[in-house]
């Protein structure tokens, strides 16, 4: 008997209905939420990704500011107009679209966002509040995670979670959110050992690696009833594919994500989520 699809359209919708409520009483006070996107470069991926963001703002209400800046750009230029977002008081959350040009320094780039319109939870003061459990502003894709436990009543207590990334965006935060849960985690990498075996004793494994080449999770890996969530997204024979086939890990899965319609529906409503409380607690209506 197969498992239980974890359908990320779905849930995602959940999150946008209840941000769409948020809006509306925000506006109410007289706020008006904005999401102001920087994207540099006219890399394809990118712009289809930022204008997503915008289109999902559109749907609940969040209006947007977009800034489409030349890939020459220096990093001082860079820097001076996240400030000038920063002292913007009509703009409530600040997305820099990754990945940036050679010339300009990610972690630079993120920092200089102020910790209160970080929406996507990469500055050091969010990861830091992160770690000590206290951060409001969590990386988008991690907390869509959470939100897809949450919703089919996924107990994480004493489970053991393999977390097959290590990454600021994906794996550190998860590693938190899961531990915060009172789950067992333990996090693999490109330099771990014995990876199959340790994929089979697990009761959730999570992957995020994008790239088949060098890794692909399929049934046998993995034991009866297990959690599969697939977080990847890569292109691979012309498809679009995450790090395992959803049609077989479904079999031998309790529950599983599918590529695409997943986990990737869940970071722009995350996004959207953000953004409200980035506005919240801007005015400290709310939390």
């Amino acid at each position: 008997m197969s498992g239980v699809k974890i359908d990320g359209k779905i849930i995602a919708q959940s999150v946008k209905d209840r941000v769409k409520n948020a809006v509306t009483e925000l506006k109410n006070h007289g706020i008006s939420p904005c999401l102001a996107t920087i994207l540099i470069g006219d890399d394809p991926a990118s712009a289809t990704y930022v204008r997503n963001k915008h289109i999902a703002c559109e749907e609940v209400g969040i209006s947007t500011k977009d800034h489409k800046l030349d890939a020459n750009i220096t990093q001082s230029e860079l820097t001076k107009i996240i400030d000038e977002l920063n002292s913007d008081n009509s703009v409530h959350g600040i997305l820099v679209q990754l990945p940036l040009p050679k010339q300009l320094d990610e972690f630079t780039t993120t920092s200089r966002i102020s910790p209160l319109k970080d929406v996507d939870g990469l500055t050091p003061h969010n990861a830091g509040l992160l770690a000590m459990k206290k951060a409001a502003l969590i990386a988008c894709t991690p907390s869509g995670v959470m939100e897809m436990f949450d919703y089919h009543g996924i107990d994480l207590e004493g489970k053991n979670v393999l977390l097959i990334n290590r990454s600021n965006l994906v794996g550190k935060p998860l590693y938190h959110l899961l531990l915060d849960k009172n789950a067992t985690v333990i996090t693999c990498h490109s330099k771990t050992k014995d990876l199959t075996e340790l994929c089979k004793s697990a009761d959730i494994i999570i992957t995020a690696v994008g790239d088949r080449n060098k890794f692909t999770l399929t049934s046998e890996m993995i034991k009866e009833g297990a959690v599969v969530i697939d977080v990847a997204i890569s292109r691979f024979q012309e498809k679009l594919v995450g790090d395992s086939d959803y049609e077989d890990i479904i079999q031998k899965a309790s529950f599983a994500t599918p590529v695409p319609g997943g986990v990737g529906p869940m970071t722009v409503a995350m996004l959207l989520k953000n953004t409200i409380t980035a506005a919240s607690l801007s005015t400290q209506i709310g939390k």
